[in-house]
């Protein structure tokens, strides 16, 4: 059991790759200490988070790319596994585009702390997963940008050649 947390900077400037403070297993089962604001602040990142959302999706479903300019995002895996994508949309910026991709699970327990102007998106690798984020504003569609699952602005890699995706996320 640790009570710091290890936080990484990504190839990308903005993001940041987060092992949560605590994360032990034992005969019971896991336990995993998702966010604690002492600890977070400690460690420089002094965001207020004002909402949790959880979306469940099955194997080779894609989500996104969605971002708007104002949400800061702390994302995880609570169950099963997806292949995380961030990319850089803001306009003007240097690394305008370019993107870092993770694997996040519940065996891992990695999280991603994603800026405000970052679009990011997910494939899940498992049979099912479950993708938490925590927001630092509230869920408002109407301030959100969407780019299709394979922009040939962005280039993306991904996993998986036919994902499943929605209208939205098609670029329909």
């Amino acid at each position: 059991m640790s009570e710091t947390l290890k936080v990484e900077k990504t190839s990308i400037e903005g993001p940041l790759l987060i092992t949560p403070p605590t994360n032990f297993q034992d005969f019971r089962g896991s336990y995993v200490e998702l966010y604690n604001e002492e600890i977070f602040k400690a460690a420089g990142i002094d965001v207020e988070f004002v909402q949790d959302d959880i979306s469940t999706s099955s194997k080779h479903v894609l989500r996104g790319i969605h971002g708007d300019r104002n949400t800061w995002k702390l994302v995880s895996c609570l169950y099963g596994s997806f292949y995380l994508v961030v990319a850089d949309c803001n306009e003007g910026s240097s690394q305008y585009h370019q993107w870092e991709a993770f694997t996040l699970s519940d065996t891992n327990r990695l999280q991603v702390l994603i800026p405000p102007g970052f679009g990011n998106g997910h494939l899940v690798l498992s049979d099912s997963a479950i993708f938490h984020y925590k927001q630092s504003t509230y869920y408002d569609r109407a301030s959100q940008f969407t780019y299709a699952w394979n922009s040939p602005e962005l280039n993306l890699w991904w996993p998986v050649k036919n994902p499943i995706v929605s209208q939205r996320d098609e670029g329909i």
